[in-house]
């Protein structure tokens, strides 16, 4: 445990150079002992994780760029801590600085790419709750995209998670986000879902609010 001890210390240290490197070196790790890192990947990430909300913005994007890393090659390994990768991922969504909210979008493709997809969706459709602005966006984009690959495999998964989120956006009359920008977004999960769904979408929508219905109806001309 000796290397996990070190690690520790470096990603905690005081000073944001130190804390840079211990970052560096996970990647390394990562890179040389993929296993040892999957095994520990737990006790790992209770001290990485903080630095992607790390004071520090060079911290911060540094912990982002090598998340990113860290997902194409540990991939399944990842799924222990999947709430916690994707909490530090959406925490940066909203970022103005353009290297962190960069960063956070790669770690966000690179989750889709190579992770559990429909454990993916199930904490992407849970973080809607927490999440405004444009981190609600990009979030709710991805989970479009996931729609047509979860639906087949785990339809309930899409009926459970995926379709509230849907009836959140069609049924908020003051939208979190201008509604300039949201349209688009809710009209690419409407159009994904109703794809894999056909009629079964409008059963379900049936049992929703009229201005739901009245929604969903316009963005998919019923």
């Amino acid at each position: 445990m000796e290397p996990i001890h070190k690690l520790r210390k470096l990603l905690e240290a005081s000073k944001f150079e130190t804390r840079m490197e211990g970052v560096t070196i996970l990647l390394d790790q990562c890179k040389t002992s993929p296993q040892f890192v999957s095994t520990n990947i737990v006790q790992i990430f209770d001290h990485f994780v903080p630095r992607t909300g790390d004071t520090h913005k060079k911290v911060k994007q540094k912990a982002l760029e090598v998340l990113a890393e860290m997902i194409g090659i540990l991939k399944d390994g990842l799924n222990p801590v999947m709430i916690r990768l994707i909490e530090g991922v959406t925490n940066n969504l909203n970022s103005k600085d353009p290297g962190i909210y960069g960063a956070a979008v790669k770690a966000l493709e690179e989750s889709i790419a190579h992770l559990d997809k429909v454990s993916l969706m199930k904490e992407l459709s849970n973080r809607r709750t927490h999440l405004s602005g444009q981190a609600l966006l990009d979030v709710t984009e991805r989970i479009a995209v996931l729609v047509e690959w979860v639906y087949p495999r785990k339809p309930e998964v899409i009926t459970r998670y995926t379709l509230p989120v849907l009836w959140s956006f069609l049924g908020n009359k003051a939208l979190p986000v201008r509604s300039a920008n949201v349209r688009p977004v809710v009209s690419k999960l409407a159009i994904a879902l109703h794809k894999v769904m056909g009629s079964k979408l409008k059963k379900l929508a049936a049992s929703q609010p009229s201005h739901v219905q009245k929604n969903l109806s316009n963005i998919l001309l019923w």
